[in-house]
């Protein structure tokens, strides 16, 4: 085993995920398995699952990354108008699960969703480098296309369109998942995991311990 995926399994081991003393802020918990899952080498560790479902509740899972979190919820982009963006207009719910293989944990997080302000998506989009900046105007995300040949054409067209700075597209942006629910789960011997669930009460979160 990695020595650093082998320190990290040894510091929670060594004592139970406990729902009596956990405290009462599951976003600190969260960055601190977020930040053990970057130390131990987990490649994209930001990687997580995120479910939505259409008007008439069919469910729609992919892998997206999370580019940022605090006390408001978890923050991802996409192009508005793509699958994602079109079950979230019309269900702005949603669900997201990361899991940490070698270590492991996996957290469940579900909520509503909200579009981010056009302050903080532009901030991000300006930190995306210029390639990335010209995909978000080249690909029509979701939609049918003829080839990849039609892909590099549109490409090459918004390349010559911006030949300086990329400008936020009006159909690009973030999205913020406030959560209801979030689950920390982490394996245990014989199957007997421990799974910590908090649930959102007004402005209170409260504690319970699931079984696994």
């Amino acid at each position: 085993m990695d020595d650093k995926v082998s320190q990290v399994r040894k510091s929670y081991l060594s004592g139970e995920l406990d729902e009596s003393s956990v405290g009462a802020d599951p976003i600190g918990i969260f960055s601190e398995w977020m930040e053990d899952a970057t130390a131990a080498g987990i490649e994209e560790a930001n990687g997580m699952a995120l479910a939505t479902a259409s008007a008439d509740g069919m469910p729609s899972v992919r892998i997206v990354l999370l580019r940022g979190f605090d006390q408001r919820g978890f923050a991802f982009y996409t192009n508005y108008d793509s699958a994602k963006g079109q079950d979230l207009l019309a269900n702005p719910r949603a669900a997201a699960s990361f899991w940490w293989a070698p270590l492991e944990r996996q957290v469940r997080i579900a909520g509503r969703v909200e579009k981010m302000s056009r302050a903080e998506s532009q901030a991000y989009f300006d930190t995306r480098p210029r390639g990335h900046q010209l995909s978000a105007w080249a690909s029509p995300q979701s939609g049918v296309v003829a080839g990849r040949a039609e892909l590099e054409a549109r490409a090459e067209e918004v390349t010559a369109l911006f030949p300086a700075e990329v400008p936020l597209p009006d159909f690009w942006g973030g999205y913020r998942l406030i959560p209801e629910r979030i689950e920390f789960w982490q394996g245990r011997e014989n199957r007997l995991h421990d799974r910590v669930l908090f649930e959102r009460r007004l402005d209170e979160w409260t504690v319970a311990r699931l079984a696994p």
